[in-house]
């Protein structure tokens, strides 16, 4: 995140005696990113953040592949995906390749039974629905419907939801997540092109501070593998932070489009990127403007990436039959565009409310059971006149 942020207490100067008042030491910990080369907090916590006391067991959440090699588009009713009490087993992962997990997620009860830290990935969480509270070592953020939430890899988190009907899409990303260059100048602001601005995240406020001595669970995920880790201190025992990398969230209503005399292509839409995928938000805007325009999207060819698109809210108009929830998997080697119809219903229209989530991975990505299990069967079949 290019934006210098601080809570709490911490001393002028850093790598330097932090004394607390009782004439002890704070317990300075470096959170960075890609080593040293990139983005780092420095936090001071009242205990040492090292203290393990116990690996009570490691189990496997690796994904089952049904379909390695996919030539196939699928229609998949995220709707379908069934609620869970728990916050880590409501996650399904649905699509996935070398770089990211792409998932749903149902939870109806908050996560406060303990930690949560994702040793291997960024995690990027769509509030399709519910409110809440992300609670994390950093200070919290309130969500709620529209939201992206950016998590760092190695924070540890904690969420709380006000709402049992809960829908969530995630896409843990092994690579960081940045705000696409062409927004930015040399030093990281965003420029009067971009589609939003500083002012539109949601920065972490509310730092909460325990110092608690005792048995504090952590489950960590790293490498497919899920380790549950006994701490001997809260993990939330920071009094102060500053730097560039911590959580943060933006909401999808705050993407304000780019409009153009005729179609505009898919990266008008991008929010995020990494090095290996994009993010694009697809939200309520005028149509295009020449007297003979065509709104709908031009057919093209996926030759450099499988495209994911998540369906929030609206009527999308390049499809048919589309409803909340669902999404569709277009595959890298052959052609998609609208449905038969679709072009010719969007002459004429000038606005659209449509609301989607999409996400265009660089290399191919394979289908889980989990995603066969609420697949439509008959999507590839939908251009057919």
């Amino acid at each position: 995140m290019p934006i210098y942020h601080k809570l709490g207490e911490f001393p002028q100067k850093r790598h330097t005696t932090f004394k607390k008042a009782d004439g002890g030491y704070y317990y300075e910990q470096l959170f960075g990113t890609e080593g040293f080369n990139s983005h780092s907090s420095l936090m001071y916590h009242l205990h040492r953040p090292t203290q393990v006391k116990e690996i009570l067991k490691s189990y496997s959440v690796e994904p089952k592949i049904a379909i390695g090699k996919n030539i196939k588009s699928l229609l998949l009713k995220g709707f379908d995906v069934k609620s869970a009490d728990d916050f880590l087993d409501s996650r399904k992962p649905m699509l996935v390749n070398g770089d990211c997990t792409i998932g749903l997620a149902a939870p109806r009860q908050s996560l406060r039974s303990y930690f949560y830290k994702n040793a291997d990935a960024d995690e990027m969480i769509f509030i399709h629905k519910g409110k809440g509270k992300l609670r994390t070592f950093l200070g919290n953020i309130p969500f709620e419907y529209g939201d992206y939430l950016i998590i760092p890899r190695g924070m540890i988190y904690q969420i709380d939801f006000e709402t049992t009907d809960n829908r969530l899409l995630y896409v843990e990303s092994f690579a960081p997540y940045y705000t696409p260059k062409r927004y930015k100048s040399s030093s990281g602001q965003l420029l009067e092109h971009s589609p939003f601005c500083e002012r539109d995240f949601k920065l972490p406020s509310e730092l909460e501070t325990f110092d608690e001595k005792g048995d504090f669970l952590i489950k960590v995920k790293k490498e497919g593998m899920i380790h549950e880790i006994i701490y001997a201190t809260h993990p939330f025992d920071v009094i102060g932070w500053d730097g560039y990398n911590f959580p943060y969230g933006f909401s999808i209503h705050n993407f304000e489009p780019i409009t153009g005399r005729v179609h505009q292509p898919p990266p008008v839409h991008q929010t995020f990127e990494t090095s290996t995928f994009v993010v694009c938000s697809f939200v309520p805007r005028l149509y295009d403007y020449h007297p003979q325009a065509i709104p709908a999207p031009y057919n093209h060819s996926n030759v450099d990436s499988d495209e994911v698109l998540y369906y929030v809210d609206g009527d999308f108009m390049s499809r048919n039959n589309i409803e909340q929830g669902h999404i569709t998997l277009h595959p890298k080697g052959i052609p998609h565009g609208p449905a038969p119809g679709a072009m010719e219903r969007s002459i004429g229209q000038t606005v659209t409310q449509e609301l989607a989530v999409m996400v265009d991975t660089f290399r191919p990505l394979m289908v889980t059971e989990d995603a066969m299990s609420i697949n439509d069967g008959k999507y590839y079949k939908s251009w057919v006149e």
